[in-house]
């Protein structure tokens, strides 16, 4: 892969780890109202996935997409704003953290239920398949949503009526609190083959690896639609939730987590392709800049209006 596009991707999961980093600060701060769930560590993953997706390709993400939805493109202003619960959020601020959504770049929206992408992205599928332009979906989950009922159900339709999607399972090694091995008693890869469906897997922190697997698998699926899974292993660096102690992790696992770091194992790759410490630099700058110009108008714009909220709920009846 070449430095120019390394250096794409390395800006856009800087700009994901450097949102969320703010957020985490507003979030202390009690400028964000309700839960906030971090994919500090993952970003590799979003971002990995989304370069080989257009904006009529659709996603729908889980409790934690913040990377899920800037990977796919959506305005940093409208997501900031929407995130601090903001009348110029991209869902006028009624979303927040959990249900952040744009149509217009194909963001179905996130889901504070366990699995309940799936059966959005597998509509999608559906809607792409009749209309026949070679469009996918994509659905990210967590290998906490494995012994879902939900999944099983979607990958048997999927299989069955030869969907074009790709479900991303973004494996951290944590269900919540718990690890998956005490959750789940098979594995994705014999579910996929217990459904007919291509199954691959990746190192989640190692963006190329996620690029180049990914890529593969969207061609394939765009010219001849099929549902195919992605396995991606990963990292979760923060808790289950902002605030979570992770009394319930070993502190070595913790501690040896920066060695995963996805934009560490990207910064040494575009060194060995010639990339600099200015170069660095420079992205960091300009990231830094597009962050704080996007707090800014989230904090200074207006609250949502009372006599709108049942705005968008109702349909007036005509008479």
């Amino acid at each position: 892969m070449k430095l120019d596009e390394l250096a794409a991707l390395y800006r856009q999961m800087l700009l994901i780890r450097r949102a969320e980093e703010r957020l985490q600060k507003l979030f202390a701060d009690g400028l964000v109202p309700g839960f906030l769930h971090l994919s500090i560590g993952q970003e590799a993953v979003p971002v990995g996935v989304s370069h080989a997706l257009t904006d009529r390709d659709t996603v729908s993400s889980n409790h934690r997409g913040h990377g899920h939805t800037l990977a796919k493109g959506v305005d940093l202003n409208g997501f900031f704003a929407e995130i601090l619960g903001k009348a110029t959020g991209l869902c006028k601020g009624r979303g927040g953290s959990m249900h952040v959504a744009d149509l217009s770049k194909g963001m179905l929206g996130a889901n504070g239920i366990v699995g309940a992408g799936l059966p959005i992205t597998t509509g999608s599928a559906l809607a792409h398949k009749i209309q026949g332009q070679g469009h996918i979906a994509v659905v990210y989950f967590g290998d906490g949503a494995l012994a879902e009922g939900v999944l099983h159900e979607c990958l048997n339709m999927a299989a069955l009526w030869d969907l074009p999607i790709l479900f991303v399972c973004e494996n951290n090694g944590w269900s919540e609190f718990s690890p998956t091995d005490r959750q789940l008693a098979t594995s994705l890869d014999k579910l996929a083959k217990a459904f007919g469906i291509t199954y691959r897997a990746v190192d989640g922190n190692v963006v190329a690896d996620v690029v180049a697997e990914s890529g593969r698998l969207v061609k394939a699926m765009r010219k001849s639609p099929a549902p195919a899974i992605l396995e991606c292993h990963t990292t979760r660096v923060r808790g289950h939730f902002e605030g979570d102690r992770q009394d319930y992790r070993d502190s070595g696992e913790i501690a040896g987590l920066s060695e995963r770091d996805p934009l560490r194992l990207c910064a040494e790759t575009m060194a060995r392709a010639g990339g600099t410490p200015e170069l660095l630099a420079e992205i960091a700058g300009s990231v830094e800049a597009e962050i704080k110009a996007a707090t800014q108008a989230a904090l200074e714009a207006p609250l949502p209006r009372s006599e709108d909220i049942l705005a968008d709920v109702y349909t007036r009846a005509e008479v």
